[in-house]
């Protein structure tokens, strides 16, 4: 019996993709504080809160049984979606896994070790951390990337010669490029990478993020829309400047 399969007759097929995603990062486990706390969420950016789907990661939290079911049912009535939860006791896994959510794994953090040099005080650096200067893997995308398009660049910079259309979306490890009108979304940094950047010729970028955190295009002053800027992250916080 043949082991081909017409692809004709196929209803799915199964792709790898890096789709981004929000973590909520639970420092309580009180429905009615989490519930408090979206409700001023809400009224002060009430675009973000269609729709998003969000992962629950409960790993700064010490309790083996969350009242997962109600946090849950709290951020949907504020239009959030919990896809997945992350961290957390086997406990909480099977709660997420009875919810119909994933579940993934603590997310790793590398030991942190000190090295004296000469005879200066020791400094901190994080073990098996390469310098920016030996990470590789960027990607240079000549071209305008069109709506609905995402180009990516899992492991450097990501270098765009063009513009980004309204509905498109480009991604890198490291800092996104945009050499032409920035009109799509630009998430630099997908794996954590806080030094990361985002530069661009002309901003009207849907939605801009940083190891995280982000803009809407309604949270961005009007001010610098249309000009060559530069994001990055201050403080867990996106500030954008320009550099015209």
């Amino acid at each position: 019996m043949s082991l081909n399969v017409d692809r004709a007759s196929m209803a799915f097929s199964f792709k790898g993709g890096m789709l981004p995603m929000t973590v909520m990062e639970l420092t309580s486990a009180d429905p009615e504080r989490i519930r408090e706390q979206l409700a001023g969420k809400l009224s002060q950016a009430p675009a973000f809160f269609q729709h998003t789907p969000v992962v629950l990661s409960v790993e700064k939290l010490d309790e083996p049984h969350l009242a997962l079911e109600r946090i849950c049912a709290v951020c949907r009535a504020h239009k959030l979606l919990p896809v997945a939860v992350r961290g957390g006791s086997d406990p909480v896994k099977q709660s997420a896994w009875a919810l119909g959510l994933g579940w993934f794994p603590p997310q790793e953090i590398k030991p942190r070790v000190l090295e004296s040099v000469g005879n200066e005080a020791p400094v901190e650096r994080v073990a098996d951390e390469a310098p920016p200067a030996a990470i590789k893997g960027g990607r240079i995308h000549r071209g305008t990337v069109r709506s609905g398009q995402q180009v990516s660049a899992p492991e450097g910079d990501l270098v765009v010669v063009g513009s980004v259309n309204a509905g498109a979306e480009v991604l890198a490890a490291g800092s996104v490029h945009v050499y032409g009108a920035l009109r799509g979304r630009a998430l630099a940094g997908i794996h954590g990478d806080h030094d990361a950047g985002i530069f661009c010729r002309e901003l009207h970028a849907e939605l801009l993020s940083v190891a995280g955190n982000y803009k809407r295009l309604e949270d961005i002053d009007p001010q610098l829309l249309g000009r060559s800027v530069e994001v990055q992250l201050s403080d867990d916080q996106l500030t954008i400047v320009s550099l015209t």
